[in-house]
């Protein structure tokens, strides 16, 4: 049997320093314990919180709306929305125009939940920006904007280790 090949460790170092993925997870991670800690007096977590700004909305929104904005599908989207409207903040309507389609809104206690947590997220989130020394979150959010979209792995190819971006 032959040996497996060996991948040198220099390899592994270069991943770990240059990964667009890696570093973007795990600032993910660091994120979301922060703003979970902030918003748990108001009884969410910062992906609900997100999810109850996308149905901060005039009108009940179409699931496909809210799943496209938050970058998920909708299996995973009504997964997050069962301990909302559990919990009554949020509820289900069928379309008026098209009984196929799913909206939801938010409830009156969904609404007061946002009110109570929106406060408590402009002041973590200002902390937080002030926190980035030397850095531009107006580019960072940008960035991530684009990376987000389609044609993100193209861009992930052509972002250097400085961050500027190389035709």
């Amino acid at each position: 049997m032959p040996a497996a090949p060996t991948i040198p460790f220099e390899a592994t170092a270069h991943v770990r320093d240059a990964c667009l993925c890696l570093h973007t997870q795990r600032a993910a991670r660091v994120l979301a314990r922060r703003f979970d800690e902030a918003l748990r007096p108001a009884g969410l977590t910062n992906g609900q919180f997100s999810l109850l700004m996308a149905l901060n909305r005039p009108a009940p929104a179409a699931m496909r709306e809210v799943a496209d904005l938050l970058g998920a599908d909708r299996t995973t989207l009504t997964a997050a929305l069962k301990p909302l409207v559990r919990r009554g903040l949020a509820e289900f309507h069928t379309d008026d125009a098209d009984s196929r389609v799913r909206r939801v809104a938010l409830t009156a206690a969904g609404h007061a939940c946002l009110a109570q947590a929106l406060p408590i997220w402009t002041q973590t989130h200002a902390a937080l920006e002030s926190e980035l020394d030397g850095a531009d979150p107006a580019r960072l959010r940008r960035d991530l904007s684009a990376l987000s979209k389609t044609g993100a792995a193209d861009l992930a190819a052509s972002l250097c280790d400085d961050g500027a971006i190389r035709p």
